[in-house]
Protein backbone atom coordinates (compact mmCIF):
# COMPACT_ATOMS: atom_id res chain seq x y z
CA UNK A 1 0.00 0.00 0.00
CA UNK A 2 1.41 3.42 -0.93
CA UNK A 3 2.42 5.75 1.87
CA UNK A 4 0.28 8.81 2.45
CA UNK A 5 2.47 11.87 1.71
CA UNK A 6 2.51 14.59 4.37
CA UNK A 7 0.37 17.56 3.41
CA UNK A 8 1.66 20.99 2.46
CA UNK A 9 2.64 23.24 5.36
CA UNK A 10 2.09 26.94 5.94
CA UNK A 11 5.02 27.73 8.25
CA UNK A 12 8.78 27.06 8.11
CA UNK A 13 8.96 24.58 10.99
CA UNK A 14 6.16 22.38 9.68
CA UNK A 15 7.48 22.60 6.10
CA UNK A 16 10.92 21.47 7.28
CA UNK A 17 9.36 18.61 9.24
CA UNK A 18 7.49 17.60 6.07
CA UNK A 19 10.77 17.40 4.16
CA UNK A 20 12.36 15.29 6.93
CA UNK A 21 9.41 12.90 6.87
CA UNK A 22 9.60 12.52 3.09
CA UNK A 23 13.36 11.96 3.33
CA UNK A 24 12.80 9.18 5.87
CA UNK A 25 10.17 7.60 3.60
CA UNK A 26 12.46 7.71 0.57
CA UNK A 27 15.47 6.36 2.44
CA UNK A 28 13.50 3.39 3.69
CA UNK A 29 11.43 2.59 0.60
CA UNK A 30 12.96 3.95 -2.62
CA UNK A 31 15.57 1.64 -4.24
CA UNK A 32 17.64 4.58 -5.54
CA UNK A 33 17.58 6.61 -2.32
CA UNK A 34 18.43 3.53 -0.24
CA UNK A 35 21.66 3.02 -2.19
CA UNK A 36 23.05 6.56 -1.85
CA UNK A 37 26.10 7.40 0.28
CA UNK A 38 27.87 10.61 1.21
CA UNK A 39 30.30 9.97 -1.62
CA UNK A 40 27.68 9.17 -4.27
CA UNK A 41 25.76 12.35 -3.50
CA UNK A 42 28.84 14.59 -3.54
CA UNK A 43 29.07 15.19 -7.30
CA UNK A 44 25.31 15.66 -7.53
CA UNK A 45 25.47 18.35 -4.83
CA UNK A 46 28.21 20.15 -6.74
CA UNK A 47 26.03 20.05 -9.86
CA UNK A 48 23.03 21.43 -7.96
CA UNK A 49 25.18 24.25 -6.57
CA UNK A 50 26.24 25.26 -10.06
CA UNK A 51 22.63 25.15 -11.20
CA UNK A 52 21.73 27.54 -8.38
CA UNK A 53 24.61 29.77 -9.43
CA UNK A 54 23.30 29.81 -13.02
CA UNK A 55 19.83 30.76 -11.82
CA UNK A 56 21.21 33.59 -9.68
CA UNK A 57 23.25 35.01 -12.56
CA UNK A 58 20.16 34.80 -14.78
CA UNK A 59 18.02 36.57 -12.18
CA UNK A 60 15.43 33.80 -12.52
CA UNK A 61 13.63 33.88 -9.17
CA UNK A 62 11.35 30.85 -9.76
CA UNK A 63 14.42 28.82 -10.78
CA UNK A 64 16.37 30.06 -7.74
CA UNK A 65 13.52 28.88 -5.52
CA UNK A 66 13.56 25.46 -7.18
CA UNK A 67 17.34 25.06 -6.94
CA UNK A 68 17.33 26.09 -3.27
CA UNK A 69 14.88 23.25 -2.67
CA UNK A 70 17.16 20.79 -4.45
CA UNK A 71 20.13 21.84 -2.31
CA UNK A 72 18.00 21.69 0.85
CA UNK A 73 17.10 18.10 -0.06
CA UNK A 74 20.78 17.22 -0.36
CA UNK A 75 21.57 18.73 3.05
CA UNK A 76 18.77 16.76 4.66
CA UNK A 77 19.92 13.63 2.81
CA UNK A 78 23.47 13.95 4.21
CA UNK A 79 22.09 14.42 7.72
CA UNK A 80 19.87 11.35 7.36
CA UNK A 81 22.87 9.24 6.29
CA UNK A 82 24.88 10.58 9.22
CA UNK A 83 22.11 9.61 11.62
CA UNK A 84 22.20 6.00 10.39
CA UNK A 85 25.79 5.62 11.60
CA UNK A 86 25.14 7.66 14.77
CA UNK A 87 27.76 10.21 13.70
CA UNK A 88 25.35 13.17 13.58
CA UNK A 89 21.73 13.98 12.80
CA UNK A 90 19.84 16.99 11.51
CA UNK A 91 19.43 18.39 15.02
CA UNK A 92 23.20 18.24 15.54
CA UNK A 93 23.74 19.97 12.22
CA UNK A 94 21.29 22.78 12.93
CA UNK A 95 22.45 23.34 16.51
CA UNK A 96 26.05 23.31 15.30
CA UNK A 97 25.54 26.13 12.80
CA UNK A 98 23.44 28.10 15.30
CA UNK A 99 26.15 27.82 17.96
CA UNK A 100 28.83 28.86 15.45
CA UNK A 101 26.87 31.90 14.31
CA UNK A 102 26.29 33.02 17.89
CA UNK A 103 29.95 32.55 18.79
CA UNK A 104 31.20 34.39 15.69
CA UNK A 105 28.86 37.34 16.09
CA UNK A 106 29.88 38.72 19.50
CA UNK A 107 28.79 42.19 18.31
CA UNK A 108 25.23 40.80 18.26
CA UNK A 109 25.22 38.26 21.09
CA UNK A 110 27.87 39.76 23.39
CA UNK A 111 29.39 43.14 24.19
CA UNK A 112 31.91 43.51 21.33
CA UNK A 113 31.71 46.78 19.38
CA UNK A 114 32.24 46.97 15.62
CA UNK A 115 32.32 49.96 13.30
CA UNK A 116 31.74 48.29 9.94
CA UNK A 117 31.76 45.02 7.99
CA UNK A 118 35.57 44.94 7.95
CA UNK A 119 35.59 44.77 11.75
CA UNK A 120 33.11 41.89 11.53
CA UNK A 121 35.38 39.99 9.10
CA UNK A 122 38.47 40.56 11.27
CA UNK A 123 36.65 39.30 14.36
CA UNK A 124 35.40 36.28 12.41
CA UNK A 125 38.91 35.22 11.37
CA UNK A 126 40.35 35.82 14.85
CA UNK A 127 37.62 33.74 16.44
CA UNK A 128 38.29 30.93 13.96
CA UNK A 129 41.94 30.88 15.01
CA UNK A 130 40.90 30.69 18.66
CA UNK A 131 38.63 27.76 17.77
CA UNK A 132 41.66 25.80 16.59
CA UNK A 133 42.29 26.77 12.97
CA UNK A 134 46.05 26.66 12.41
CA UNK A 135 46.00 29.19 9.57
CA UNK A 136 43.76 32.02 8.44
CA UNK A 137 43.82 30.37 5.02
CA UNK A 138 43.11 26.90 6.37
CA UNK A 139 39.39 27.20 5.69
CA UNK A 140 39.82 27.70 1.94
CA UNK A 141 38.90 24.39 0.25
CA UNK A 142 41.70 22.96 -1.89
CA UNK A 143 39.22 21.87 -4.57
CA UNK A 144 37.76 25.34 -5.17
CA UNK A 145 38.12 26.61 -8.75
CA UNK A 146 41.29 28.70 -8.93
CA UNK A 147 39.52 32.00 -9.62
CA UNK A 148 37.18 31.60 -6.66
CA UNK A 149 40.03 30.36 -4.48
CA UNK A 150 42.12 33.46 -5.25
CA UNK A 151 39.24 35.69 -4.17
CA UNK A 152 38.72 33.78 -0.94
CA UNK A 153 42.45 33.81 -0.12
CA UNK A 154 42.58 37.56 -0.59
CA UNK A 155 39.43 38.16 1.45
CA UNK A 156 40.74 36.07 4.32
CA UNK A 157 44.13 37.81 4.29
CA UNK A 158 42.32 41.14 4.37
CA UNK A 159 40.35 39.90 7.38
CA UNK A 160 43.47 40.05 9.55
CA UNK A 161 44.76 43.30 8.05
CA UNK A 162 47.15 41.93 5.39
CA UNK A 163 46.08 44.10 2.48
CA UNK A 164 46.84 47.17 0.40
CA UNK A 165 45.61 50.50 1.71
CA UNK A 166 44.59 52.15 -1.58
CA UNK A 167 43.29 50.77 -4.87
CA UNK A 168 45.95 52.82 -6.69
CA UNK A 169 48.56 50.60 -5.03
CA UNK A 170 46.77 47.51 -6.29
CA UNK A 171 46.58 48.86 -9.83
CA UNK A 172 50.29 49.67 -9.73
CA UNK A 173 50.84 46.01 -8.83
CA UNK A 174 48.71 44.96 -11.81
CA UNK A 175 50.85 47.06 -14.13
CA UNK A 176 54.03 45.69 -12.57
CA UNK A 177 52.87 42.10 -13.07
CA UNK A 178 51.75 42.85 -16.62
CA UNK A 179 55.19 44.19 -17.47
CA UNK A 180 56.89 41.17 -15.92
CA UNK A 181 54.65 38.89 -17.98
CA UNK A 182 55.40 40.84 -21.18
CA UNK A 183 59.13 40.72 -20.43
CA UNK A 184 59.01 36.93 -20.56
CA UNK A 185 57.98 37.13 -24.26
CA UNK A 186 59.97 40.20 -25.25
CA UNK A 187 62.91 38.23 -26.61
CA UNK A 188 64.45 38.07 -30.07
CA UNK A 189 64.49 34.28 -30.23
CA UNK A 190 61.07 32.87 -29.22
CA UNK A 191 62.56 29.41 -28.84
CA UNK A 192 64.31 30.68 -25.70
CA UNK A 193 61.04 31.58 -23.94
CA UNK A 194 60.80 29.91 -20.55
CA UNK A 195 57.15 28.83 -20.56
CA UNK A 196 57.23 27.77 -16.93
CA UNK A 197 58.31 31.28 -15.90
CA UNK A 198 55.77 32.80 -18.29
CA UNK A 199 53.01 30.68 -16.74
CA UNK A 200 54.10 31.82 -13.29
CA UNK A 201 54.05 35.49 -14.32
CA UNK A 202 50.63 35.04 -15.93
CA UNK A 203 49.33 33.57 -12.67
CA UNK A 204 50.72 36.57 -10.78
CA UNK A 205 48.98 38.90 -13.23
CA UNK A 206 45.64 37.14 -12.82
CA UNK A 207 45.99 37.16 -9.04
CA UNK A 208 46.66 40.91 -9.03
CA UNK A 209 43.69 41.58 -11.33
CA UNK A 210 41.43 39.59 -9.02
CA UNK A 211 42.79 41.62 -6.13
CA UNK A 212 41.95 44.87 -7.92
CA UNK A 213 38.45 43.61 -8.72
CA UNK A 214 37.93 43.03 -4.99
CA UNK A 215 38.98 46.60 -4.25
CA UNK A 216 36.36 48.01 -6.63
CA UNK A 217 33.64 45.58 -5.48
CA UNK A 218 33.53 43.43 -8.62
CA UNK A 219 33.16 39.68 -8.19
CA UNK A 220 35.67 38.34 -10.74
CA UNK A 221 33.95 34.96 -11.03
CA UNK A 222 30.61 36.61 -11.85
CA UNK A 223 32.27 39.07 -14.23
CA UNK A 224 34.04 36.33 -16.18
CA UNK A 225 30.95 34.12 -16.31
CA UNK A 226 28.87 37.01 -17.69
CA UNK A 227 31.53 37.56 -20.35
CA UNK A 228 31.46 33.83 -21.16
CA UNK A 229 27.70 33.99 -21.63
CA UNK A 230 27.97 37.14 -23.74
CA UNK A 231 30.56 35.48 -25.98
CA UNK A 232 28.43 32.34 -26.37
CA UNK A 233 25.36 34.40 -27.30
CA UNK A 234 27.28 36.40 -29.91
CA UNK A 235 29.07 33.38 -31.35
CA UNK A 236 25.81 31.46 -31.68
CA UNK A 237 24.34 34.46 -33.54
CA UNK A 238 27.34 34.29 -35.87
CA UNK A 239 26.73 30.57 -36.44
CA UNK A 240 23.01 31.09 -37.08
CA UNK A 241 23.53 33.96 -39.53
CA UNK A 242 26.14 31.97 -41.44
CA UNK A 243 23.77 29.01 -41.64
CA UNK A 244 20.94 31.27 -42.88
CA UNK A 245 23.18 32.40 -45.72
CA UNK A 246 24.46 28.92 -46.56
CA UNK A 247 27.96 29.66 -45.31
CA UNK A 248 30.38 27.45 -43.40
CA UNK A 249 32.38 29.16 -40.68
CA UNK A 250 35.55 27.31 -41.63
CA UNK A 251 35.31 28.74 -45.15
CA UNK A 252 34.67 32.34 -44.06
CA UNK A 253 37.29 35.02 -43.57
CA UNK A 254 37.62 36.76 -40.24
CA UNK A 255 36.32 39.96 -41.83
CA UNK A 256 33.18 38.14 -43.00
CA UNK A 257 32.60 36.67 -39.54
CA UNK A 258 33.13 40.09 -37.98
CA UNK A 259 30.08 41.39 -39.85
CA UNK A 260 27.81 38.96 -37.99
CA UNK A 261 29.75 39.44 -34.76
CA UNK A 262 29.14 43.20 -34.90
CA UNK A 263 25.45 42.51 -35.56
CA UNK A 264 25.35 40.42 -32.38
CA UNK A 265 26.94 43.21 -30.35
CA UNK A 266 23.98 45.44 -31.22
CA UNK A 267 21.33 42.94 -30.12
Amino acid sequence: MPLTPPISANNPATAFERLLTIMDDLRMNCPWDKKQTLESLRHLTIEETYELSDAILSGDMPEIRKELGDIMLHLVFYARIGSETNDFNITDVLNGICDKLINRHPHIYADVDVQDENDVKRNWEQIKLKEGNKSVLGGVPLSLPALVKASRIQEKARGIGFDWEEKSQVWAKVEEELQEFKDEFNVEDETTIDHERAESEFGDLLFSLINYARFININPEDALEKTNRKFIKRFQHLENRAKENGQLLQDMTLAEMDVYWNEAKKL
